[in-house]
């Protein structure tokens, strides 16, 4: 990975929004080994970030060059756009430059974030992303893999699970390089995949047999109402299994080789890398 202009601004930090989150964290670490000052945006940082108090963005970008932008919980949430709007025209006015937004795949509310960034004045580079395959590892369906079934109203439906490595691998090189400015990259693995077969692959690595379960939409709203999840999450999940998983998503993309001119890593390969943690063994089942 080429790294041009990094050195051009060296007193001024990248901004990394959800920089303790699943992309944020890799982005952040992968900008520190290039020797590159970063800036870590996050509730619990040493100068908090909220997106939902204003007053904490200002401090933080007082010294930035470039951000990286995640919007917590989802841009798909009412009300992101306008957000992100108001975050981006404040970055601007403080001197940030640059810009990479992790968008979604297939989500109309974060299009519309998309063409905020576009039409903002800065350099810009947009992450359309599918499906995490770390959702499985490092987010809310850790559990269920533990418990060995993995309960989903997506049916049959095929999707094109993206390893988080890959987003930090192209994030880094869009905030680093100058050529990828200006560039939207929807980035995708490289084979479609039921959920069903990701749990078979998930269970080679393993040893173990877990199983994918398919129920209707209802009955996974109510055991998510049940589980007593934060309003806002068990929103934005519904809505991810009700309005993004209907097969819109079922097509692969070539953001990944445009960037890095490299395939995207295979999901077999990155349940292999997470059983080898541990993260999925049985103690681990036990313990929660």
């Amino acid at each position: 990975m080429t790294t041009q202009n990094v050195n051009a601004e060296p007193t001024r930090q990248t901004l990394v929004l959800g920089g303790t989150g699943k992309t944020g964290r890799r982005v952040a670490e992968r900008l520190e080994k290039l020797g590159l000052p970063v800036l870590i945006g996050s509730r619990e940082g040493q100068l908090p970030f909220d997106w939902q108090d204003a007053a904490t963005w200002e401090p933080l970008l007082r010294e930035v060059r470039a951000v990286y932008l995640t919007y917590y919980p989802d841009l798909a949430v009412p009300g992101a756009v306008e957000t992100v709007r108001s975050f981006i025209e404040l970055a601007k006015s403080s001197g940030a430059n640059r810009i990479v937004l992790l968008s979604g795949r297939g989500e109309e509310e974060a299009q519309r974030a998309e063409q905020v960034l576009m039409q903002s004045g800065v350099d810009w580079t947009i992450l359309r992303c599918s499906w995490f395959s770390q959702n499985f590892s490092e987010s809310f369906l850790l559990e269920p893999v533990l418990e060995g079934t993995v309960y989903l109203p997506a049916g049959e439906i095929r999707e094109p699970f993206v390893d988080v490595d890959d987003i930090a691998d192209v994030a880094v090189a869009a905030l680093t390089d100058d050529r990828h400015i200006g560039e939207l990259y929807e980035l995708t693995g490289p084979r479609l995949m039921t959920f069903a077969e990701a749990m078979s692959d998930i269970s080679q690595a393993t040893g173990r047999d877990i199983q994918y379960v398919p129920i209707s939409h209802a009955d996974y709203a109510a055991a998510l109402a049940e589980a007593g999840l934060p309003p806002e999450f068990e929103w934005l999940v519904n809505y991810l299994f009700t309005h993004i998983l209907d097969g819109r998503n079922e097509s692969l993309a070539n953001g990944v080789e445009q960037a890095l001119g490299r395939k995207p890593r295979e999901f077999a390969d990155y349940a292999k890398e997470a059983a080898a943690t541990g993260v999925w063994s049985v103690t681990n089942s036990l313990a929660l």
